[in-house]
């Protein structure tokens, strides 16, 4: 008889390890507490307008090729990639951007023009960059996080003072320009460190930024989700919306053994997380969770954001389809988020106009936009606040880009701290995991399989490898391989 597996959660991570599960033979059931699938990757429609809620950078196109390829699929057959030229556009002062070309040719050019012998550098970094990502993204990140081991290869040892360097070290070695060590730092972002806190040896960012491109998939980051929940249902997995789990039952041996949904029991064979992984662990009584309050207070979370998604009644212009707002002090904004939480004096900013690009997004003659500031996770969050915030980056974004916005909003709606606490259940609302410190990577993590409860598994960005899409579908894949293993 198959046995029943229960996933909590929709995410990427949860999408990933269903179709793991169910291609080995088990009874998968995916369970989302809201109303649509995809986790933080839902989508919002409004007037016309498309917008995806949460990722919207697809890098690492290779990860999302090694996935489908494992079910013999190709990514083709559920979505359609444009490779975005440029790649995104960087706002560094008034007149003063960068647009990052899509061609390592013209990003070598780019450098060289703004310091002569950078381009040099750069090849080298570059370099290395590559040999890193390599090693990390089709070797160390595939592996589940359960031994120091893991990470001991003859590549890793030669190369182990990258993990005692940092980014910030590595990067401010050779380049003296500003804009340019902004631009080589910025990637870490996704990792939710600073890059003074990051280790060297995640210079392999760089090389999925410039190396292999930022990428679109038509019709949004949501087509990726539509794809692998199409996948999963051809595997046999059911998905269950409006699905809450408020308990996880353990039997007297502490096995799981069923789940409270919805104020009813169910029975489960075994059940994964890809919810927020505190959460998930308040689900059990106290004396078997793995992890206390103390631990998860000294843990380095990635930041959580303020997201606004704006329906404009014109076209924008002087902007990309990505633009990042570097116009105030980097490591200020850093500083409020890390060492002195608190809302950002002079914050830096995203925007994205996916409908630039691409024509689904937003009626035509219209735009839609998208704007993120990172913050601090835990902080205060009001509606006041918000639109404090609103007024200031919209200052900024109409000086720096020279046009006028804001007579043009035909609505907006924002999500910040208490919505990431609501919609997801996410420690103190941060909107990316818990960061890629040199102590909280690989084993350092929080484990995928329980060592309290039998048959309780987690996956997702709080465990291994991290924060990002594409580090999730890597975690479905080794919470299901480690669940299938101790299973056989």
């Amino acid at each position: 008889m198959k046995k029943q597996v229960y996933i909590i959660g929709s995410g990427f991570s949860s999408l990933s390890a269903s179709c793991y599960l169910a291609k080995a033979g088990y009874n998968v059931t995916v369970l989302e507490k809201n109303d649509t699938l995809g986790g933080r990757a839902r989508q919002y429609k409004k007037e016309g307008f498309t917008f995806d809620l949460g990722p919207s950078w697809y890098w690492m196109p290779d990860v999302f090729e090694r996935f489908f390829a494992d079910f013999g699929k190709k990514p083709s057959d559920y979505y359609t990639l444009d490779k975005l030229s440029p790649g995104y556009e960087v706002y560094f002062g008034d007149n003063s951007s960068v647009k990052i070309a899509s061609k390592l040719d013209e990003i070598y050019d780019l450098f060289e023009k703004e310091e002569k012998g950078s381009a040099k550098h750069l090849k080298t970094f570059l370099d290395s960059a590559k040999a890193n990502y390599d090693t990390a993204i089709k070797d160390l990140v595939y592996k589940p996080g359960i031994s120091p081991l893991e990470l001991v290869n003859t590549t890793t040892i030669s190369r182990v003072t990258q993990f005692f360097s940092t980014i910030r070290k590595q990067v401010r070695k050779n380049i003296k320009s500003s804009k340019l060590i902004q631009i080589l730092e910025f990637p870490v972002l996704f990792l939710g460190a600073k890059p003074d806190n990051t280790p060297a040896f995640y210079n392999f960012m760089n090389y999925a930024d410039f190396g292999l491109g930022t990428w679109h998939p038509r019709g949004g980051m949501y087509k990726v989700v539509e794809g692998m929940v199409a996948l999963a249902e051809t595997l046999g997995v059911q998905f269950k919306t409006n699905a809450t789990v408020s308990k996880i039952l353990i039997n007297a041996d502490k096995n799981v053994n069923g789940l409270l949904l919805n104020g009813e029991k169910i029975e489960a064979d075994l059940v994964l997380s890809g919810a927020d992984y505190h959460h998930t662990e308040t689900l059990l009584d106290e004396n078997v969770r793995q992890y206390s309050e103390k631990y998860w207070e000294k843990k380095t979370f990635a930041p959580s954001s303020l997201l606004f998604y704006v329906g404009f009644d014109k076209k924008i212009k002087n902007a990309s389809h990505h633009t990042l707002f570097f116009d105030t002090d980097f490591d200020a904004h850093a500083e409020e988020i890390y060492d002195n939480p608190k809302w950002p004096t002079d914050p830096l900013f995203y925007a994205n106009f996916t409908s630039m690009t691409d024509s689904t997004s937003a009626p035509e003659g219209k735009e839609a936009g998208f704007f993120l500031i990172p913050l601090a996770p835990g902080i205060e969050d009001t509606e006041a606040l918000r639109e404090q915030y609103f007024e200031k980056i919209m200052d900024r974004f109409e000086k720096l880009t020279q046009q006028e916005v804001r007579s043009s909003v035909l609505f907006k709606r924002s999500f910040c701290v208490n919505d990431f606490k609501e919609e997801y259940n996410s420690y103190k609302g941060n909107a990316y995991g818990m960061a890629n410190t040199l102590l909280q990577t690989a084993f350092l993590r929080p484990n995928i399989k329980s060592s309290n409860v039998g048959n309780l598994y987690f996956t997702g960005q709080l465990t291994v490898p991290g924060p990002g899409v594409p580090p999730a579908l890597i975690s479905g894949k080794l919470a299901s391989e480690l669940i299938i293993k101790k299973q056989s």
